[in-house]
C-alpha cells in the first residue's frame, strides 16, 4: 500500500472529477389549472378534504358554508389559518373545500393539510416554510382498534379476586 489516501485532495486525484455526474437542479414549477386554481387533497384521521385555492380576498368556504359557520369553534378556525400565517400570505387566497368523513377536528386538520399542499403547488417558494412547520406531512395517527378480551383498545375489565 504505497498509495495511501490521507486527504480529500488525494482522493480527488485518484477518483477524478469526470466520474461524478453533474446533477442539475430544476426549480419546481407552479401547478395551476386553467381557472387559476391549485388543487390538493388533505387527510387527517378518517377525514378527507378536497381543497382548491386561488388568489382572492381570504374567503374560506367549507362544504358550501363560510369557515366560521362550518367550524364554529375558534380553535378549529385557528387551525385553518395556520398555513397562511406560516407562509405569510394571510388574506391573499380564497379557499373552497369539500370535506367528508371523521369529526370536526379531523376535518379541520384535513383542510389544513390540503391548504398547505395547495399553497406549495401554487407557489413553490413557500414549500420550505410549510415543510419546516410540518404542514406538508400527513398526520398518520388513527384510532387504535379494539382487541378481544378488552373493554376498549387497551382498557381492561375490572379485576376481582373473588
Amino acid at each position: 500500500m504505497s498509495d495511501e489516501i490521507n486527504t480529500l485532495e488525494d482522493l480527488q486525484a485518484v477518483v477524478g472529477e469526470a466520474t461524478a455526474p453533474a446533477i442539475e437542479l430544476t426549480p419546481r414549477e407552479p401547478v395551476i389549472d386553467s381557472l387559476g386554481r391549485s388543487y390538493a387533497t388533505g387527510k387527517r384521521k378518517d377525514a378527507v378534504a378536497r381543497v382548491w385555492i386561488k388568489p382572492g380576498t381570504g374567503k374560506v368556504i367549507v362544504n358550501g358554508k363560510p369557515q366560521n359557520e362550518y367550524f364554529a369553534r375558534p380553535v378549529l378556525q385557528m387551525i385553518l389559518a395556520q398555513p397562511f400565517t406560516i407562509a405569510g400570505v394571510e388574506g391573499e387566497f380564497d379557499v373552497v373545500a369539500t370535506v367528508k368523513g371523521g369529526g370536526l377536528s379531523g376535518q379541520a386538520g384535513a383542510v389544513k393539510h390540503g391548504v398547505s399542499k395547495a399553497l406549495q403547488l401554487f407557489n413553490p417558494s413557500l414549500r420550505g416554510a410549510l415543510k419546516a412547520a410540518g404542514f406538508l406531512t400527513r398526520d398518520s395517527r388513527v384510532v387504535e382498534r379494539k382487541k378481544y378480551g378488552k373493554a376498549k383498545a387497551r382498557k381492561s375489565f375490572q379485576f376481582s379476586k373473588r
